[in-house]
């Protein structure tokens, strides 16, 4: 089938390339000059573990291609998904403006096309507050009377394991108001379901709904076990055996509900803003949602309490180690990552930073250019007054202890991702304050 992403970001990178790959003919159009020249060359301009092997491979074999030429991009395609940014305005609604303009855009080369020939299915991507998908339908329609089909495709991809949550995901939702389009939409979607996962064909609305409730349920499990590792912190409990024998239920499961420094990135934040967003638009308070966010926010806040306690002289003249930049492993994205809200106050607080991460080091150089970038995890380390863990890398998982107690100044480390126990980091010597439990003390 002939398909158009409008956008080459995350989403419409990932589903551009997927989709490719299983032998359809794609086209993916930006704005950004830049991006296409890099995407012609084979380099992708995100960090997604295989993607660009993916994206060159295609491109060899013809199956996709870069353009910025927008008549070129919707004359080609059978399908069209709109995959750009819904940024978050100041009260924390879904900024739309540029899903509308590629709606203009949709529609002013319909009407140069003219009818003939199947209709054109508009598929919205992009993650959108309920009732978006018809307002792209309503303005297309009020520009041309060329007939279309409009459809919502939520996307579940998870950064760092996006293709292959798209090459098996655990469902596909697709919201309609045509049989054209569901056809269209099996048709895309059934050689990535083989193993026996659902296409779940419904109304648009309903669609675009899942979305947002299934992101504000995994950020309401985030928050839940943060509180509770908050909880256990003051009566002296530890939040690993909790976890342990809360998950055990079947009812409740084990996945997001690792206590840690919260939510970050793209999505969770986000949306989680905008359900709270859509409820005020219709006069209704989402207390629930609004509760979980503030329950991330605060969470930063208790780890930074954790860390200044180390310190009751203050962080003036002391030197940090950070480990781990980006929001979560295998992403270079640092878009609300607990770390940067830690470095950028432990810089107002007077300290000298200095940071690892394994990808996301050029991130950071734009976004804090004052923090020292270390070569490698035990170069960050040398001289510094305690180590912070913020992302849990693979590699940070089995460190040299005793290489690191060497490098460090003072033998304190304090773990944002519960990476170690707590009697192996005392019995090398450590002060080890981490989330949900006890603080252990170096010996002597």
């Amino acid at each position: 089938m002939k398909l158009t992403m409008v956008g080459t970001g995350y989403v419409g990178l990932v589903t551009g390339a997927c989709f490719a790959a299983s032998g359809n003919d794609v086209v993916c159009l930006d704005v950004d000059p830049r991006k296409i020249d890099m995407l012609r060359r084979g380099e992708s301009p995100i960090y997604e573990p295989g993607l660009s092997e993916m994206l060159q491979k295609n491109i060899q074999a013809g199956r996709i291609r870069f353009t910025l030429d927008k008549a070129e991009a919707y004359r080609h395609a059978e399908a069209i998904f709109i995959c750009v940014g819904t940024p978050s305005d100041e009260d924390g609604s879904a900024d739309l403006q540029y899903v509308l303009a590629v709606a203009k855009d949709i529609a002013e080369e319909l009407e140069r096309i003219g009818p003939g020939g199947r209709a054109k299915t508009v598929v919205v991507k992009s993650t959108v507050p309920v009732g978006t998908s018809h307002k792209v339908r309503d303005l297309i329609r009020g520009r041309t009377g060329v007939p279309f089909h409009i459809a919502d495709n939520p996307e579940f991809l998870k950064e760092g394991d996006a293709i292959t949550d798209f090459n098996k995901p655990d469902r596909v939702v697709c919201g309609v108001e045509s049989d054209e389009a569901a056809a269209t939409m099996r048709e895309l979607y059934e050689p990535f379901v083989r193993q026996g996962h659902p296409i779940l064909i419904m109304d648009v609305r309903s669609a675009e709904m899942v979305k947002y409730a299934s992101n504000a349920m995994l950020a309401c499990k985030i928050s839940f076990i943060n509180e509770m590792a908050n909880l256990c912190e003051r009566y002296g409990a530890d939040v690993n055996s909790v976890r342990a024998g809360m998950c055990a239920d079947r009812r409740i499961g084990d996945q997001f509900l690792y206590p840690g420094l919260g939510y970050g990135g793209s999505c969770f934040p986000k949306d989680t803003l905008a359900v709270v967003g859509m409820g005020k638009a219709v006069g209704f308070d989402c207390k629930l949602n609004a509760s979980v966010h503030e329950v991330n926010q605060d969470q930063r806040r208790h780890f930074w309490d954790k860390l200044l306690a180390e310190f009751p002289q203050g962080l003036q003249g002391i030197t940090l180690a950070f480990w781990g930049v980006a929001f979560k492993p295998r992403t270079d994205d640092i878009r609300e990552a607990p770390s940067m809200t830690l470095m950028q106050r432990a810089l107002q607080s007077g300290a000298r930073v200095r940071a690892f991460d394994p990808v996301a080091m050029e991130n950071l150089s734009k976004e804090l250019p004052q923090v020292h970038r270390a070569a490698d995890m035990y170069a960050c380390c040398e001289g510094a007054d305690g180590l912070v863990i913020c992302t849990e890398w693979q590699e940070f998982r089995t460190p040299d202890f005793d290489r690191i107690r060497t490098l460090l100044k003072r033998r304190l480390v304090v773990d944002g991702r519960n990476l170690y126990r707590c009697e192996t980091m005392q019995q090398h010597g450590f002060t080890y304050a981490s989330v949900g439990r006890a603080t252990v003390r170096a010996k002597g």
